[in-house]
């Protein structure tokens, strides 16, 4: 359904330190990166697509967040979320909501909020069941 989302940067490089820093953990892989033009994108392993592209906006103006927009990317185990999240944080993000079940969403929603520099709200969820633990 969905080809591509792009979301402006300011600062390119700061921008991918902190998009790289957790997209690993999102089972994420860098797609390319061209700073001279400047952007770069992730995909899933094996996927062409969707792709999450980070860039200066084309126009050349400033990028600006958009009110009431986010980014939800999906993470591979709520060990991920936590991880994920701690990495946006040690990298310049900002919290928006803590790891935690959104159980208003549906009982196995486990979830992290959190801005970029430029204020782009992302968030990374699960939404598997926790491993049954061995008894």
């Amino acid at each position: 359904m969905i080809s591509h989302v792009f979301v402006g940067v300011t600062d390119f490089q700061r921008a991918f330190r902190f998009y790289s820093a957790f997209m690993k953990e999102l089972d994420l892989l860098l797609k390319f990166c061209d700073a001279g033009k400047p952007w770069a994108a992730w995909m899933a392993a094996g996927h062409a697509r969707p792709l999450f592209i980070i860039g200066a906006p084309y126009n050349g103006a400033s990028a600006a967040a958009g009110n009431g927009q986010m980014i939800a990317l999906l993470a591979p185990s709520r060990a991920a979320v936590d991880s994920a999240y701690g990495l946006a944080l040690q990298h310049g993000g900002s919290c928006e909501g803590p790891p935690g079940l959104r159980l208003e969403y549906h009982p196995h929603y486990y979830g992290a909020y959190f801005r970029d520099a430029d204020g782009n709200k992302i968030c990374v969820c699960c939404h598997d069941a926790p491993p049954v633990q061995a008894a």
